[in-house]
């Protein structure tokens, strides 16, 4: 017989489906986390933030005029990359640049 969804279900039904949960948490009925639910529960766990490239990041402050501001916005929003993204792909290039001329 297949089950209904919880929206489909009359307010007996929803309780009596529920009931597990009125009990409070007992640790003698858990189980030791498999090695795939603890990646889960560590990524979980993990604090959101801009993912590890080379050897971190560094967070700086920059002023800018905010009409260029909003012209590097929009163009980070065309590329579908971050504005931080935006400016290391510029500053890559330039210091590409910069090091081909010194070699060169």
């Amino acid at each position: 017989m297949k089950k209904k969804t919880y929206w489909e279900m009359t307010a007996e039904e929803l309780d009596e489906a529920t009931r597990q949960f009125d009990e409070p948490l007992v640790i003698r009925r858990s189980r030791p986390l498999t090695a795939t639910e603890r990646k889960q529960w560590s990524a979980a766990k993990r604090k959101r933030g801009r993912p590890k490239i080379g050897r971190g990041f560094q967070r700086i402050s920059v002023s800018m005029e905010r009409d260029l501001l909003e012209q590097v916005t929009a163009l980070a929003k065309k590329r579908r990359v971050s504005r931080s993204r935006l400016f290391a792909q510029v500053f890559e290039k330039e210091v590409a640049n910069q090091s081909s001329q010194i070699d060169g």
